[in-house]
């Protein structure tokens, strides 16, 4: 098979933005008098879209309707202040983008950020490329691995799922390009393990971005 296209993740695939997303939840968890969590345990809690991300930080005894949406709201407000305080590309990446772009490879972005956080990090950080589109969690479109997401960045890539590659660092990322019908790869230097990868369906796990390129013409 020949792949045509490459769809990336974002958090934990292109951009290291854990701290960034553990200081902003924690700061609005101390404000509220709850548990924070060390910066390594939302490796975990990540992945599934700022509600999930709530969702689990809370304790289990605390995760009700009302307190949710009063945490989520301030998560979004606290993110919006500090989004790019420490999240930078992982090593490698500019030259992956640098690569697909001489091929003249189309490239999409597909996370479960908040659309709006999605847009602001490739803007910010990922400049010098072009993405055919970025798409975040919005209102109305199932979060990730529901295949309506990857369906749009499809239609917009103009090339056939069964020709696009998905990178991410999840089993979240592995089940969507599986439900899309894409070549799931694994990126080891992310979030989750290599053994989280491989049992939910990664083709093929690389342990540094360039690595991609053997998979393409």
């Amino acid at each position: 098979m020949t792949y045509r296209a490459v769809v990336f993740d974002l958090d934990g695939t292109l951009l290291d933005t854990l701290e960034d997303l553990a200081d902003a939840l924690n700061r609005v968890m101390e404000t509220m008098h709850l548990p924070t969590h060390p910066t390594e345990a939302y490796r975990r809690f990540v992945g599934n879209g700022a509600t999930m991300l709530v969702s689990r930080a809370l304790p289990p005894d605390r995760r009700n309707e009302p307190l949710m949406a009063q945490c989520l709201e301030a998560f979004r407000e606290e993110y919006g202040r500090n989004w790019n305080t420490k999240t930078r590309p992982y090593s490698g990446v500019p030259e992956l983008l640098d690569a697909l772009t001489a091929k003249g490879i189309p490239m999409a972005v597909l996370t479960n950020k908040p659309h709006e956080f999605a847009q602001l990090c490739v803007q910010e950080f990922l400049p010098r490329w072009k993405f055919v589109v970025t798409l975040g969690q919005r209102d109305g479109i199932p979060v990730k691995p529901d295949p309506s997401g990857p369906r749009e960045v499809v239609r917009a890539l103009g090339v056939p799922a069964s020709e696009c590659l998905y990178l991410g660092d999840s089993n979240v990322d592995m089940e969507t390009a599986i439900n899309a019908d894409m070549l799931p790869v694994g990126a080891s230097w992310g979030f989750r393990s290599t053994q989280e990868l491989l049992e939910t369906g990664a083709a093929q796990v690389i342990n540094h971005p360039t690595e991609l390129l053997r998979l393409l013409p």
